[in-house]
């Protein structure tokens, strides 16, 4: 298929040019997106100044190296990061650093290893089979951002904990809801001032915190009060018998929670938004959506055969890796320097901040041909290679998703089996224009026509 056939994805407007201070904190604040001016899109390495402070944008591969792969230690989460999303995820592995990250890395990574994928698997079959009589029977057109959220959630819900979240959801969704409204839109003061010195805002973060704990709690209390298995049924059965490989250590209680507070955050809300995006692109390039739908056809995707047929599914998987190409969820990964560095010829200060920016990365003229076409042959092999360190959807080096396999085979098979009971519609022909501030959302909550295949 020509590029000029291919749907183009469109974006926020670039700057020409770098942006002032002021109305880089406005975008940061609305749309970080229309932060970055052309010459990223073009530059290996882009140097800017930002509020006083050195600020790097690496988009050489052998930079991004570097810095997440080689010298990772040298380069820890910005202040910014961490007061924005401690209230959330706590002492969790997004956050934490040195000896706690590695004792939570290596406890938590034999949890989510390939081989228990099939298990997880079920409770995505199983759920999504619950979503699609729903979404069947729902009135035209359909708001598909909500329903991928509500199907994100009920996902996390029983992968995590066997539970269906009829009784968590609507809380759940309504404190995440109000924290990315609210308080995770980065302040004046969240930038200038050390972690440890808290504004007004941290205030409202602490008081959000307290309610987001007591629902955790809630949620755990429920999981604890059912009978123990024989194995293993679930994520928090897995993370709750976890330990540390060689000192024999699982978590504590606090712990457990925090992690299982970063798992679901981080899930079901980067799950949501690939199966949306997934969705919308499908919608706006029938072809595609047409080659899909004869892949599944005929497939067995229940909870019992799901997991199997999973292999099968070369060109859903294809489609959700160009989705993240062109929609990454995380849409910036904000480093700051601890130690004064070098790359090459280009001296690293300690305290400056290094970004790599998924966002830029997929859209890179040097990188990919036809950037902003949605393609995924991409991912088949039916073109030039895809560049190395500049499709990261879900990071690289030793800090890389410890649920990146899982989130791949969760948004495959919901996306798959989705497209194998309905043919999906745009409802209006208004562009969606994606807009970041904690992730990359949808401007505005476009509508769907679902029609059932025959």
């Amino acid at each position: 298929m020509s590029a000029s056939a291919l749907f183009q994805a469109i974006g926020p407007k670039v700057p020409a040019r770098e942006l002032s201070w002021h109305r880089r904190l406005a975008a940061l604040r609305s749309n970080a997106l229309a932060a970055w001016p052309e010459e990223a899109y073009e530059a290996d390495v882009l140097h800017q100044r930002f509020l006083g402070r050195g600020l790097l944008l690496l988009n050489a591969s052998e930079a991004i190296r570097h810095v997440l792969v080689e010298n990772a230690d040298s380069y820890r989460r910005s202040p910014a990061t961490i007061r924005i999303l401690r209230p959330l995820v706590g002492q969790g592995l997004f956050l934490s650093e040195g000896e706690a990250w590695r004792f939570q890395r290596q406890t938590i990574a034999p949890a989510l290893a390939p081989r228990v994928v099939p298990l997880l698997l079920r409770h995505v079959a199983s759920a999504t089979e619950e979503a699609l009589v729903r979404l069947g029977a729902a009135p035209a057109p359909v708001d598909l951002l909500a329903a991928m959220q509500i199907l994100a959630l009920e996902i996390a819900g029983r992968s995590m904990f066997s539970l269906e979240m009829q009784q968590h959801g609507p809380a759940m969704r309504g404190l995440i809801r109000r924290f990315g409204d609210r308080l995770g839109r980065p302040h004046l003061l969240d930038i200038l001032l050390p972690a440890a010195i808290p504004n007004l805002r941290d205030l409202a973060r602490r008081r959000f915190r307290t309610e987001w704990l007591r629902l955790m709690d809630a949620i755990i209390a429920g999981r604890r009060d059912a009978p123990d298995p024989d194995a293993p049924r679930d994520l928090f059965d897995l993370l709750r018998a976890a330990r540390h490989p060689e000192t024999g250590q699982g978590f504590s209680a606090g712990e457990l929670r925090d992690q299982v507070a970063t798992m679901i955050v981080a899930g079901h809300e980067t799950t949501a938004l690939a199966l949306f995006w997934s969705l919308y692109l499908l919608a706006s390039a029938p072809d595609v959506q047409d080659r899909l739908a004869e892949e599944v056809r005929g497939l067995a995707l229940t909870p019992e055969a799901g997991p199997a047929a999973l292999p099968k599914l070369i060109y859903a998987r294809a489609v959700v890796s160009e989705a993240l190409r062109l929609y990454p969820p995380a849409f910036v990964m904000v480093r700051q320097c601890v130690v004064a560095d070098r790359w090459q010829d280009i001296e690293i200060p300690k305290h400056s901040l290094v970004m790599i920016a998924p966002w830029v990365l997929h859209r890179h003229r040097k990188f990919w041909r036809d950037p902003e076409s949605f393609d995924p042959s991409r991912f088949l092999g039916e073109g030039p290679p895809v560049p190395k360190l500049a499709y990261l959807p879900f990071g690289a080096g030793p800090r890389v998703c410890v649920g990146a396999h899982f989130a791949m085979a969760e948004a495959t098979l919901v996306l798959a089996m989705i497209v194998q009971r309905f043919h999906i519609a745009r409802a209006d022909s208004e562009p969606v224009i994606p807009m970041a501030v904690v992730t990359t959302q949808p401007d505005r909550s476009a509508t769907f026509r679902l029609s059932p295949r025959r």
